[in-house]
C-alpha cells in the first residue's frame, strides 16, 4: 500500500468515525430517556434499552428521516445463566441512506415478556419464532409463536447453557412400530475409564516397578 493510499484509508477512517459521533448525538436527542447507553464499538452504534421502551424506541429509529433504520438484520438472543437478568435480546438493525450498522441490547429476566416487532418488521416473525424456540423467550403479541427449528413436542430450550449436550429425547425408525419414535436418550457405549499412561497392557506394572526390581531383573 502506497503513501497516498495510506492518507485515503485514514481520511475514510475519520470520516467514518465522525459520521458515528453525529448519529449518536442525533439518537440521543431522538429517544431521550427511551436509550440507556450508547457507545461505538467494531464501527457500529450499541444502545441499551428496557422492554418497556423498546417499541416505541424501534418505531423512531425506523420511522426518523436522519436516523431512517430501516431494515432488520437479525434479531436473536444471548443466554448468561449468572446474570441477575439471565438473557439479553439483540436487535441488528441497517440504515441503508447513512451506511451504518446499529445494535440494539436489551436485558430480561428468565419467563419475561419481551414485545413483539413483527408489526414494525415483517423480517422479525421467524427469528422471534427461532428465538423462542432456542432460548424460551416469550413474544407478547406475535400473530403465530410456534417452534421453528425443533420438533412437535420437543422438550427444553437447545441454545440454554444449562440443556443437556445429549438432549432429553432421541429419534429413531422402529422396524417392528414401522414408524418415527421418540424415546428417552441412550448412550450405546457405557463410561469408560482410559488409562493413557499404560497404552499397552501389562505395562502400569512395569512403570510402577521401583528402581531395585527393575536392578535385581537385570533391566
Amino acid at each position: 500500500m502506497g503513501e497516498m493510499d495510506q492518507i485515503e484509508g485514514g481520511r475514510a477512517a475519520d470520516a467514518a468515525a465522525s459520521a458515528l459521533d453525529t448519529m449518536v448525538v442525533h439518537l440521543q436527542h431522538l429517544l431521550g430517556d427511551a436509550m440507556g447507553d450508547a457507545e461505538i464499538s467494531g464501527g457500529q452504534i450499541i444502545l441499551r434499552t428496557t422492554p418497556s421502551a423498546l417499541v416505541n424506541l424501534l418505531t423512531s429509529l425506523r420511522d426518523d428521516v436522519v436516523a431512517s433504520f430501516n431494515q432488520l438484520s437479525d434479531l436473536t438472543a444471548v443466554d448468561y445463566p449468572d446474570r441477575p437478568e439471565r438473557f439479553e435480546m439483540v436487535y441488528q438493525l441497517l440504515s441503508m441512506k447513512n451506511n451504518i450498522r446499529l445494535r440494539v441490547l436489551m436485558p430480561i429476566d428468565e419467563g419475561q415478556a419481551v414485545p413483539s416487532i413483527v408489526g414494525l418488521f415483517s423480517a422479525a416473525n421467524w427469528a422471534e419464532r427461532e428465538v423462542w424456540d432456542m432460548f424460551g423467550i416469550f413474544f407478547a403479541g406475535h400473530p403465530d409463536l410456534r417452534r421453528l427449528l425443533t420438533d412437535y413436542g420437543f422438550e427444553g430450550h437447545p441454545l440454554r447453557k444449562d440443556f443437556p449436550l445429549t438432549g432429553h429425547v432421541e429419534v429413531r425408525y422402529d422396524d417392528t412400530l414401522r414408524r418415527v419414535v421418540n424415546e428417552p436418550v441412550s448412550l450405546v457405549q457405557e463410561f469408560r475409564d482410559f488409562d493413557f499412561l499404560s497404552p499397552w497392557e501389562g505395562m502400569q506394572g512395569q512403570i510402577d516397578a521401583s528402581p531395585a526390581d527393575k536392578a535385581g531383573k537385570g533391566e
